[in-house]
């Protein structure tokens, strides 16, 4: 594990009510959720770089990427509405 950086966030006082029912480690919570947003952000940007090199994926290539990562069963449906 790498090492942290003590810092100070300020959230609204509902949200930390909510964590604090979450979870007794708030910073490995916000830590994850950190990291989490990240990934997205950097995958997006993958993404984006791939479509300005390579054009749009296909209807076939988005079918087979949500197959990959919702399986074959009817889940992929659902994360289009998202």
């Amino acid at each position: 594990m790498s090492g942290t950086t003590r810092i100070t966030v300020t959230l609204p006082t509902e949200q930390v009510e909510e964590l604090k029912k979450l979870t007794d480690n708030v910073s490995g919570y916000v830590a994850e959720a950190v990291a989490r947003q990240l990934r997205h952000q950097l995958l997006g940007a993958d993404l984006r770089r791939y479509q300005e090199e390579e054009g749009d994926f296909s209807a076939d290539e988005l079918a087979e990427a949500q197959a990959r990562i919702f399986g074959s069963g009817g889940a992929a449906g659902s994360a289009s509405a998202a």
